[in-house]
C-alpha cells in the first residue's frame, strides 16, 4: 500500500508538471521590427520601448488577464482579444501600442504553444487617445 500512495503522489506532481508546460506559454511577438522602426524615430521613447522588448521575450501568460499583470496596459472591450500597452508612462514620453493576442497556438519550429501577439498600431499618448472606442478595437496599420 505504501508504493501506492508514492506512485500516486510522484503521478500527481508529474500529471501537475505536465498541466504547467501545457498552458503556460511563452510569447511569439509579431513585427518586433515595426517596433523597433517606431522607437528609432522617436528618441525619448527608445529606451522605455527597449526595455518592453526585454520583459516581453521572457513573459510567460496563460491568458488575457496575465497580459495586464506582467505589462503596463489594459484589456480592450468585450472579447475583443486586444489589450493597449502603457510604454513609458504618461506625459511628454508617453506610448502606446496595441496588439491582438491569440492564445495556444501551436509554433512548429520550437514543437510549443504560444501566445501570438500581433502589433496593430503605435503612437503617441496623444494619438491614442484621439482613437475612438471602435478604432481601437479595430485599427490594424501594421
Amino acid at each position: 500500500m505504501p508504493i501506492l500512495n508514492i506512485f500516486s503522489k510522484m503521478f500527481h506532481k508529474w500529471k501537475l508538471l505536465l498541466i504547467l508546460y501545457v498552458f503556460i506559454m511563452k510569447v511569439r511577438l509579431f513585427l518586433k521590427e515595426t517596433i523597433e522602426e517606431f522607437a528609432e524615430n522617436h528618441a525619448n521613447g527608445k529606451k522605455h520601448f527597449a526595455n518592453w522588448l526585454t520583459v516581453i521575450k521572457d513573459v510567460e501568460w496563460e491568458e488575457p488577464n496575465h497580459i495586464t499583470a506582467s505589462l503596463s496596459g489594459n484589456l480592450l472591450g468585450n472579447g475583443s482579444n486586444r489589450v493597449v500597452f502603457d510604454i513609458g508612462g504618461n506625459g511628454r514620453n508617453a506610448f502606446r501600442l496595441i496588439c491582438s493576442y491569440k492564445f495556444r497556438l501551436y509554433y512548429k519550429k520550437s514543437d510549443t504553444y504560444k501566445v501570438h501577439l500581433y502589433v496593430n498600431w503605435i503612437g503617441t499618448h496623444e494619438e491614442y487617445n484621439a482613437l475612438t472606442e471602435e478604432q481601437k478595437i479595430t485599427i490594424s496599420i501594421y
